[in-house]
């Protein structure tokens, strides 16, 4: 895969906006469009506006993420807001929505991962499911918004492994696998995860969309 598909260069590439100036979820939302071979590039929020994520929900955070980048653009642009989390069956589904300040308002994904770690230590390899949750968040012009889900179920292993990916992957293991998201590589955790399952519904939406067009 290049870093620049031609495709990009073409008239009527589409550009969506994400809600979210974390370079990894830029990069890996353009790896994801490069693969569903759709016309699509990729900007990250230039000036995300401040959000409170307060709704105690994946799609409630998602929508205000959107709606709040929308509010700052031209009527016209398209954005896509996700959020994310890891829910642990061990842990009464926690840290869900608080996945990404688990450890603290200003934590680092390293801190957050330990904290995680510390709280796993006790329990059993028989009872360590858990499972990412991704909820994606499209607004388009006059009004347009459609939200799609992915989940990828899988279990946590006692330490992290693996030099790829971010946040939880490290310990994550998907299911049907024996190595974490960080060992597995891009192509693979784009295929399986919860983002990319997401995504997929997504990208036939807009595959959908380009057929009603013409």
């Amino acid at each position: 895969m290049t870093d620049s598909p031609p495709d990009r260069d073409r008239p009527g590439c589409r550009r969506i906006h994400l809600a979210s100036g974390n370079p990894h979820k830029v990069q890996e939302f353009q790896q994801l469009a490069d693969a569903s071979d759709l016309r699509l590039e990729i900007l990250p929020a230039v000036k995300m506006p401040s959000v409170v994520e307060d709704t105690g929900s994946f799609v409630g955070n998602a929508r205000k993420k959107a709606m709040a980048l929308k509010a700052v653009l031209p009527p016209t642009a398209w954005v896509l807001a996700d959020d994310s989390g890891l829910c642990v069956d061990a842990l009464g589904g926690a840290p869900s929505v608080e996945s990404a300040y688990y450890a603290g308002p200003k934590a680092t994904g390293a801190q957050n991962l330990a904290k995680l770690v510390d709280r796993m230590r006790s329990v059993p390899d028989n009872t360590r499911q858990a499972h990412f949750v991704c909820i994606l968040v499209l607004a388009g012009p006059d009004g347009i918004e459609q939200v799609f889900e992915g989940r990828c179920n899988g279990r946590l292993q006692r330490e992290p492994s693996g030099k790829g990916g971010f946040g939880y992957d490290p310990v994550f293991v998907p299911e049907g696998y024996n190595r974490t998201f960080a060992e597995l590589g891009e192509e693979v955790k784009n295929r399986l995860s919860h983002r990319g399952r997401a995504w997929t519904k997504l990208a036939e939406w807009l595959r959908s969309e380009e057929r009603k067009q013409g």
